[in-house]
């Protein structure tokens, strides 16, 4: 609608300052001819707004000139209000404040939409954390919110997954993203977009030295590499399972990363021998794991879960099987193990 896009105009010449006609244009998905029909309709208005051509023009607003917009709609209330259950505020400190404009943001809200965005944070909660997550390490993320900030360099003492001690880093930060309950710190190494996980920072001090980003790269963009590379890593092993419908619940709780195909609800199961705890029918789903000895884990759940294909993984679970059986008859029946259960008596 015409009324939406105009307001949009308004408060990007707000926050923005002089902003080129084309650019708005790509904003709000319309022609840079129904931009400039839009700034006459707002000046008409009585809005002082102008428009400045040449290389360095844009549209602008006269300084010192502000107002306070109220026409949020129902749905661009509640959506407000959702963010006071995302959680990633807590982290960056940012608590308090938020809580605070979510007040002001109420007050300045029209009467009827009121109720609805109330409730809204009383009825959807957002948790960000996965489950069987365990508990997470503390993070401290105040001196690198601080070289984003300040575009500043950071030098990073940080430890990489599989090894024992951290190395140093000099990087230039675009920004932070909190991903799944997990923060990441994304900046360049050396020229290269790195991801760096904010708790595997052993220490990080802001250097007087301002930030070497690539140019015309902003946070978005580097973070759309980093997250397509990793999702787009060479396939792992594929991995067929039955489950029992008495462990299905678990098994998918347990097992949400590594999911590929969920069994489709109301599924008929393969019939089985009926079990001590369940109707012994059976279902099936698909998986992805790195690497073969990866699949181990599907043992916890003992014969409630068989691995269908592919061979190599059934012969790693039945040889892991194997090893534990032989385990426990060597030590149930050895003298030494006897010996150690009387001491203990």
């Amino acid at each position: 609608m015409k009324s939406d896009r105009l307001l949009s105009i308004l408060l990007l010449l707000q926050t923005r300052g002089r902003v080129p006609a084309p650019e708005l244009a790509e904003r709000l998905e319309v022609s840079v001819r129904t931009i400039y029909r839009d700034i006459e309709a707002l000046s008409a208005s009585g809005v002082p707004v102008y428009a400045e051509r040449g290389r360095h023009g844009g549209i602008e607003l006269l300084p010192g000139f502000r107002t306070d917009v109220t026409g949020l709609t129902a749905d661009e209330s509640r959506a407000l209000f959702i963010l006071a259950a995302q959680g990633a505020h807590a982290a960056l400190g940012l608590d308090a404040a938020l809580g605070s404009a979510l007040r002001k943001v109420m007050a300045a809200l029209p009467a009827p939409h009121r109720p609805a965005a109330e409730v809204t944070s009383r009825r959807i909660l957002v948790d960000a954390t996965r489950w069987k997550g365990g508990p997470q390490p503390a993070v401290d993320l105040d001196t690198l919110q601080d070289a984003v900030f300040a575009d500043r360099r950071l030098r990073l003492r940080y430890r990489h997954s599989g090894d024992s001690a951290p190395t140093t880093h000099t990087v230039d930060p675009y920004g932070l993203v909190a991903k799944a309950g997990v923060w990441y710190l994304v900046a360049d190494r050396r020229g290269k977009p790195r991801l760096f996980r904010a708790d595997r920072v052993r220490s990080a001090k802001v250097l007087d030295d301002p930030v070497r980003r690539r140019p015309g790269v902003e946070l978005a963009d580097a973070w759309e590499v980093l997250r397509r590379r990793v999702e787009e890593r060479p396939a792992g092993v594929d991995v067929t399972v039955r489950v029992r419908r008495d462990r299905l619940d678990m098994f998918l709780r347990m097992n949400a990363p590594a999911l590929v195909e969920l069994p489709e609800e109301g599924e008929e199961g393969e019939k089985g021998e009926k079990g001590e705890g369940g109707a012994g029918d059976w279902v099936t789903a698909r998986l992805s794991y790195p690497s073969v000895p990866a699949a181990r884990q599907l043992l916890a759940f003992s014969d409630r879960v068989e691995v269908l294909a592919p061979p190599e993984v059934r012969g790693e679970l039945r040889a892991a099987a194997a090893s534990v059986t032989e385990l426990y008859q060597r030590t149930d029946g050895s003298p030494k193990a006897n010996s150690q259960v009387s001491s203990v008596s």
